[in-house]
């Protein structure tokens, strides 16, 4: 009986001086980590916190870097030695590197970019919002069968969880958080809380005691309820023209809970049924990060409830439907900025890797000052690939800018 030879896996090429250009851009990214050169500073350790996060950060600008061994190749080239300061680093120097170096000292450094962005939202109703419009979610991260403490569905499944809190005028990511995907996503945002927000969330996050104490925090919450909520109201409130156009149908203050519940949320609250026109087209089931099936109904009623008793219903209902700004911020940093492919094994190396890859999405929100897209960053690749010149990208930003005038205007 006559077998097939196996066929090898055809090797990469080994990338070469010409293939990564677009080192302008890296200098200027660069001074941000040198607060962290001398983290876990060792007299044998050649390669430095701040290196180490400008090599991962070239990763992600350059696409014909593809894995760890492709970052280790290119720290021998001479530009970039010389623009990230090394001599040169070893694969197990940066595998050891996850080990070695504590993620969580780069979680201010994204709030810090957040604090720099300016807002993009030009709606006048969610301008005039005096608190800081915050969506919150998670979103599960295929892990690899190694990642024994990434346990998910069963022996076979393992996934990561990236919770988020989202700023949705400024479309910036403020704080993250890596667990595996079995972890409490209301445990991490309770934990989290911070005074003078607008929390936007999901029917996952409805729980009447997070509501309290979101309240207690001195912050406000938007939260769709599940269909099966029980309330006793407590006043009946007029439509207006717009909120019948924005699909309002009630706009109730109640007491929310059934009597062994009514004390998790203390204070009376609106709840606003709203009728949503959906698709009718048969979609797929999928499971969720809540180990849930969704599947798309066509025409539904929603049910949201607050504690801003000053907007008009027709704003709450706007403020939920931003809401899914935080899905497409997901969509664009798995899909696009191409965080699904996982260099590191351990729980402190992902978090480093996905919060470097938070930085690149800030960056490139003010290097432009427009949401990051598809087009925007493929015209950064180029450059960094050397396809693109300097005044063909200053072109592409002047363009956006000019844009955004235009549309302000």
């Amino acid at each position: 009986m006559s077998h097939k030879p196996r066929s090898r896996k055809k090797r990469k090429p080994p990338l070469r001086e010409e293939d990564l250009q677009g080192f302008k851009y890296l200098r200027n990214i660069i001074p941000l980590f040198e607060r962290f050169h001398l983290v876990k500073d060792h007299h044998n350790r050649d390669l430095h916190y701040d290196q180490y996060l400008s090599l991962i950060l070239l990763y992600y600008f350059n696409p014909i870097i593809t894995s760890l061994r492709g970052i280790q190749q290119a720290s021998h080239l001479e530009k970039v030695k010389q623009t990230v300061g090394i001599t040169g680093t070893s694969l197990g120097s940066l595998s050891e590197a996850q080990h070695v170096f504590d993620a969580h000292l780069l979680a201010p450094l994204i709030s810090e970019l957040a604090q720099k962005a300016m807002p993009l939202e030009q709606n006048p109703q969610i301008k005039a919002l005096e608190q800081t419009l915050t969506a919150v979610d998670a979103t599960v991260l295929k892990a690899l069968p190694t990642m024994l403490w990434a346990l998910w569905l069963d022996d076979q499944h393992r996934a990561a969880k990236l919770h988020l809190e989202f700023d949705i005028c400024k479309w910036a990511p403020t704080r993250a958080e890596i667990t595996d995907a079995n972890a409490n996503e209301k445990t991490h945002l309770k934990q989290a809380l911070s005074a003078h927000r607008l929390y936007v969330l999901d029917a996952g996050y409805g729980y009447y005691s997070l509501l309290e104490d979101i309240r207690k925090a001195r912050s406000s919450f938007v939260v769709r309820l599940r269909d099966n909520a029980v309330w006793e109201t407590r006043e009946e409130r007029p439509l207006t023209a717009d909120d019948h156009r924005a699909g309002v149908i009630r706009d109730r203050v109640v007491r929310l809970g059934c009597a062994q519940k009514q004390e998790d949320l203390t204070a009376p609250v609106r709840v606003i049924q709203i009728f949503h026109r959906g698709d009718s087209r048969p979609r797929r089931s999928r499971v969720s990060s809540k180990k849930a099936f969704r599947t798309t109904k066509g025409d539904y009623t929603l049910l949201l409830s607050t504690d801003r008793m000053d907007l008009p219903a027709e704003t709450i209902a706007l403020i939920y439907r931003y809401r899914w700004q935080i899905e497409l911020f997901f969509r664009w940093f798995k899909c696009v900025l191409g965080c699904r492919h996982l260099m590191a094994h351990s729980l402190n190396g992902l978090t480093i890797q996905v919060y470097c890859a938070l930085i690149a999405s800030l960056l490139i929100t003010l290097w432009t000052g427009r949401k990051p897209t598809k087009r925007t960053f493929e015209m950064l690749c180029f450059y960094f690939m050397g396809w693109a010149t300097d005044r063909e990208v200053a072109t592409h930003i002047e363009n956006l800018k000019e844009a955004r005038k235009k549309k302000n205007s």
